[in-house]
């Protein structure tokens, strides 16, 4: 059983598992742990079933599980699944589709 089974975002939120960030520069230099940025871009592993308005009509995602998806850079809420830390975001802070 996988590890985003146990996990089904509500609403419009999206599980995001981010992809890691080069840590090697072009010209050879490896950056340290400690001056890396966070990762803007994830992949999509689960959604939730869409927003709500106020008649109760849903209103489905947007996104895709197994899309390539970038992110607002202070967006969402770190969660831990198995090892790694996954975020759990709002599809308004998501800001483009990778194709």
């Amino acid at each position: 059983m996988s590890q985003t089974q146990n996990i089904q975002p509500l609403f419009d939120y999206v599980l995001i598992r981010p992809l890691q960030s080069e840590k090697t520069l072009p010209s050879g230099i490896v950056l340290p742990d400690s001056i890396k940025e966070k990762p803007q871009m994830g992949e999509v592993m689960a959604v939730g079933e869409g927003w709500h308005n106020d008649e109760g009509k849903v209103f489905p995602l947007t996104v895709k599980v197994g899309q390539k998806v970038f992110y607002k850079k202070w967006g969402g809420n770190e969660i831990k699944v198995g090892s790694e830390e996954w975020l759990l975001v709002e599809q308004k802070d998501l800001m483009a589709v990778v194709k």
